[in-house]
């Protein structure tokens, strides 16, 4: 697998952790964010995943 088919990190630079341990930016808690380059393209997936619904709570909630 090329590095371009790796799956990307959702950092957008915004890089500040909230009450919940929630990245601002790309909505991670801080350990996905710490272990992300250790994990393979399905855990990262999940990751993404989780990220979907907390963006979305964001929006309702925000």
């Amino acid at each position: 697998m090329s590095v371009a088919d790796k799956v990307r990190s959702p950092c957008v630079s915004i890089c500040a952790l909230d009450e919940n341990d929630i990245c601002v930016g790309c909505h991670r808690s801080g350990d996905e964010i710490t272990l992300w380059t250790r994990m393979d393209d399905e855990e990262r997936r999940e990751v993404l995943r989780k990220v979907a619904e907390r963006e979305k709570g964001s929006l309702i909630h925000g």
